[in-house]
């Protein structure tokens, strides 16, 4: 791939280059992390699926940006050079905002230890008796930092958020975050999908408002179970980097030390696992 303008920064997935004005080019990679490590396998296709779907999910949620005075900062996904076409996205340059804001729906994952340690997710208190799985009786928002490339997400709660960006703008976050997510979580149960959990990042933008970037209700970013296999009580089956995370897991990786290559099945299983997200979601086909 070849882009002919200014690299600005260089991601665990994307190159984000400079494109004049008030404009920045972001281009998806094919590099695939977990645990905060890029792993040394690329999946084949995958930043054309990143790229793709957030560009669909960019539209179905801006009648909810606007209902918060918001915006995204989708410009053109068509105007970016030959290239990077259909893994590349032109983009409002934002001051980016330093919280990852998680949504989750179902207790997964780390949000499942967590609860198990404590009976808690961050600050928000859960109800007893809840397994791996189970949904939660409403959407809770569990922020983190955003760790640079070989650092690690650090947990936060509501008050840190307030510390960080100031009450008013931590609870405009906290509102919007859950409500995008419920929206998605509608969209994906109409395609047999369970949205378990995801992740937004937002910006301001030169008059100050806010605006979703980054990329949006993605399998790298999401957590998506097929609704016919859902039974709470163990891990479920995944459309979403979980796969990969769970073979890195019985791999005896340390997390330490440098990630090892993925074998040639587990990377095709990745991404026709990345493929079928896109086609249920989008009810097209990925091409």
């Amino acid at each position: 791939m070849s882009v002919d303008l200014p690299l600005i920064a260089r991601g665990k997935v994307r190159e984000v280059y400079d494109a004049g004005a008030d404009r920045l080019l972001l281009v998806a990679s094919d590099r695939i992390s977990a645990y905060d490590w890029v792993l040394p396998t690329p999946i084949p296709d995958k930043g054309r699926v990143l790229t793709q779907l957030s560009v669909w999910w960019f539209d179905q949620l801006t009648p909810v940006l606007a209902q918060f005075g918001a915006t995204h900062h989708l410009v053109s996904a068509e105007d970016v050079p030959p290239d990077v076409a259909g893994r590349s996205m032109l983009v409002r340059r934002l001051e980016m905002l330093p919280v990852e804001c998680v949504a989750r729906g179902y207790l997964s994952g780390g949000g499942t230890a967590e609860y198990e340690r404590t009976g808690s997710i961050r600050d928000v208190v859960l109800p007893a008796g809840l397994v791996e799985g189970s949904q939660l009786p409403a959407p809770v928002f569990t922020p983190s930092t955003k760790a640079e490339i070989g650092e690690h997400d650090e947990p936060i709660d509501f008050p840190r958020v307030v510390s960080l960006i100031g009450a008013e703008r931590a609870e405009e976050l906290r509102e919007l975050t859950l409500a995008l997510y419920r929206r998605g979580a509608e969209i994906a149960r109409d395609a047999g999908i369970v949205l378990a959990d995801t992740k937004f990042e937002f910006g301001l933008g030169s008059d100050g408002g806010l605006v979703l970037g980054d990329e949006v209700l993605t399998p790298d970013s999401s957590r998506f179970w097929p609704a016919s296999s859902w039974s709470p009580g163990s891990v479920q089956p995944s459309y979403d980097k979980q796969f990969v995370r769970d073979w890195l897991t019985s791999s005896g990786w340390d997390r330490a030390s440098e990630p090892p290559e993925l074998p040639d099945d587990v990377v095709a299983a990745t991404r026709e696992r990345y493929v079928t997200a896109y086609e249920r979601l989008t009810g097209t086909t990925f091409a």
